[in-house]
């Protein structure tokens, strides 16, 4: 399967706007199969299946990371 390189995943922010990360796909796939994505950091990632469903992935101990509000393919 031919998955998208790059998602947004908006995130429910305390301040006025919501915050938007870019996920970037990598050579990881997590426990159902599907690419890892992860930020320009590597703190944010995410296992995002097809059809667009979404699993986060702890990068560090103690990390219990938010689902995202909104997942969107980028396309180039």
């Amino acid at each position: 399967m031919d998955y998208p390189e790059t998602y947004e995943l908006v995130f429910h922010a305390a301040a006025v706007e919501d915050d938007a990360v870019l996920v970037h796909r990598t050579d990881a796939a997590g426990a159902g199969g599907y690419p890892i994505y992860q930020d320009e950091t590597g703190i944010v990632r995410a296992e995002i299946s097809a059809n667009g469903e979404v699993r986060m992935v702890a990068s560090g101990g103690h990390q219990t990371p938010d689902t995202p509000l909104t997942v969107r393919c980028v396309r180039p």
